[in-house]
């Protein structure tokens, strides 16, 4: 859903691909689902193809390639193979494709350069409409230079320490992506113990009441500052409750305050 505070992208790391919540995404207004090759036993594009059928033509589709059975690979054949295979299995070009975590291959900055412009390039070609990366960890990629990607993905929200939120500010800086996207915002799941132990409703300015799930999504969007939020959820109403958040305001002196502690205490990620 486009406001102008940011992007909903309905994520499918662990979904189950289900066609109501696909619709449900289509009808909120959530225009774009993120997925990855070697997301559901590395089948999610031949599912996609066959639960979403005529709706993929109406969402835009970012999928991430360097995840193969059995291995993680940043050489340059697998990686062109891997886009070629998904165009393949989701029988369309992804709107984009993402490098995903480069950093499990311990790249130098040669090797890094060399998987991006595999990406660049089946951008160039029509393969996909554009590229980037995805990254878990970047702090190893902190300090290596890259072609400037259409679109960077790294983790957001409260769960997110303070080394790996300057690792992504950095590379923001240094990479000038087009657009950052953020994703894991609760950190796998909303009914992790940690989420009873305060209440994410503080980062919010004053506006109707929100529930706690709405306020975390919501505060996500400053930490780091991104363009858009990839959640995943096979819930119909979890997704209206989370677009919904767009409507709340973040208070900028909490964000402020907090990456203040943050920095003071040196969480690790």
């Amino acid at each position: 859903m486009r406001t102008t505070d940011g992007d909903v992208v309905l994520g499918l790391y662990r979904s189950r691909h289900p066609r109501d919540v696909l619709e449900a995404a289509a009808d909120l207004g959530v225009a774009r689902i993120d997925t990855a090759s070697n997301y559901l036993r590395h089948c999610s594009h031949e599912v996609l193809k066959t639960v979403a059928g005529d709706l993929l033509p109406k969402l835009a589709v970012s999928t991430k390639v360097g995840y193969f059975p059995g291995e993680h690979s940043l050489a340059p054949a697998r990686l062109r193979a891997g886009v070629e295979q998904a165009v393949k299995d989701l029988g369309r070009e992804p709107d984009t494709v993402l490098l995903h975590n480069p950093e499990h291959s311990h790249p130098d900055a040669e090797m890094l350069a060399q998987a991006c412009a595999v990406l660049s390039d089946a951008a160039q070609t029509g393969l996909c409409g554009g590229w980037g990366v995805s990254s878990w960890d970047p702090r190893p990629l902190a300090d290596l230079d890259a072609p400037r990607p259409d679109v960077l993905m790294v983790r957001s929200g409260l769960l997110v320490g303070a080394d790996a939120l300057e690792a992504a500010e950095a590379l923001v800086t240094r990479w000038r992506p087009s657009q950052v996207w953020g994703m894991s915002p609760f950190g796998g799941s909303t009914s992790e113990a940690v989420w009873g132990k305060f209440d994410p409703r503080i980062f919010l300015r004053n506006t109707p009441p929100a529930t706690s799930a709405q306020a975390a999504f919501r505060a996500a969007y400053g930490l780091p500052r991104v363009d858009a939020v990839a959640v995943g959820t096979d819930n119909v109403d979890h997704l209206r409750e989370l677009v919904g958040a767009l409507a709340y305001e973040v208070d900028d002196q909490v964000v402020r305050e907090y990456r203040r502690l943050l920095q003071a205490r040196r969480q690790p990620v």
